[in-house]
């Protein structure tokens, strides 16, 4: 079979390139379904922008090592224009002030943003002394990186967002070896800010969010809407579903966001439990693949960045499925090559690329090595 399929062909990891692509088409099933049996306004171009994303992340992967070191101050830098950009000029919808109006497209610069932390804290702690990394230097100025656009990102409201930046960059420095006790006190600290949060910081749809997800049951036809219609169409798939286009949630309007926050309650009603089995079992082939990628890079940099980027599309799948199950409050996260949304789909396949590109710096080193 060497001889036959051509050798760029054959090498590409077909593993999570397989599930990737499986996946995506499923959601333009679903997102077609969600539309009344439509390809547009959400199939189609979910499938469009998978593709042109693919493309994006298939040249990604042909960045030398180098030039992504290079870039990773720069791209941080106008991410981070880009958000102020968004608080002087930003395009509102659904009470935040989120997006900048390109012409070509609707750019949310928040997003891009949990790519770029990861990438930028890998670039760090990788140029970083190994001695230094017990020390205040290994954390003053990380946390200063990270600390500016969450700060940026929490005033458009998102705290969904700045959760996933934390996240990511969290991964990062904790790879990165950093003391478990900063850590520790970290959570200590976070953990008795909590109730200073949830009344100063906090805005009130946000209150009322957290409200809900502690008592949903409370005021089921308002805040507690949401969560109770999603309980209702996943738990009334059961084991097969209703059946593709059938789904009596999503076309009668009874569930909300059936294209973005909620898809997973959306597909989980028409294809049952077996429609949710395909899409764990997709994810965790995904993820597992970029673990396994990050645990074979031999460069520091080459594993942090692998590791991050594998956390921060971890993220989205947990805080998403964990929220349409009422086991997390709704914080507008959507769900990874499923959900309607051009800038999720691609800060994803940012990430995607990026594992493609540490995937591709393994195997060249491994044939160096074997060529010396």
């Amino acid at each position: 079979m060497s001889s036959i399929i051509p050798a760029p062909i054959a090498r590409q990891p077909w593993g999570m390139l397989v599930p990737l692509i499986l996946l995506t088409s499923f959601g333009g099933f679903v997102l077609f379904s969600a539309a009344g049996g439509s390809l547009q306004p959400y199939a189609l171009s979910h499938w469009i922008r998978f593709a042109v994303f693919l493309v994006m992340a298939s040249i990604l992967a042909l960045f030398p090592r180098e030039l992504a070191r290079f870039a990773a101050y720069p791209v941080y830098v106008l991410i981070l224009i880009l958000l102020l950009a968004v608080e002087v000029m930003g395009t509102l919808g659904g009470g935040s002030q989120r997006w900048l109006e390109l012409g070509f497209m609707r750019l949310q610069p928040s997003e891009v943003m949990k790519p770029a932390i990861v990438l930028v804290l890998a670039h760090f702690y990788a140029s970083l002394p190994t001695g230094m990394i017990d020390g205040w230097r290994a954390l003053l100025p990380a946390a200063g990186l990270v600390a500016v656009p969450m700060a940026l990102v929490l005033m458009q409201p998102d705290l969904g967002t700045s959760l996933a930046i934390a996240f990511g960059a969290g991964t990062v420095m904790f790879l990165a070896g950093l003391p478990m006790k900063w850590f520790i006190g970290g959570g200590i600290a976070a953990a008795a800010a909590v109730p200073l949060a949830y009344f100063f910081a906090l805005q009130p749809y946000q209150q009322k969010r957290v409200n809900t997800f502690l008592d949903p049951e409370s005021d089921p036809l308002g805040t507690g809407y949401h969560i109770t219609q999603s309980k209702i169409a996943i738990g009334s798939g059961g084991l097969t579903g209703k059946g593709f286009n059938e789904g009596s949630q999503s076309h009668l309007n009874y569930l909300p966001e059936p294209q973005t926050d909620f898809v997973f309650a959306t597909m989980a009603e028409e294809w049952g439990l077996m429609g949710g089995i395909f899409v764990l079992g997709a994810f965790g082939m995904i993820l597992g693949w970029g673990l396994k990628v990050a645990r074979n890079a031999e460069d520091r940099f080459d594993q942090l960045l692998a590791a991050g980027m594998t956390a921060t599309i971890f993220f989205y799948v947990a805080i998403n499925l964990l929220m349409v199950m009422g086991l997390a409050p709704v914080v507008g996260i959507p769900l990874p090559f499923m959900s309607h949304g051009g800038s999720s789909m691609m800060t994803n396949m940012i990430c995607i690329g990026s594992l493609l590109m540490v995937h591709r710096w393994s195997r060249q080193k491994r044939r160096s090595g074997l060529s010396g």
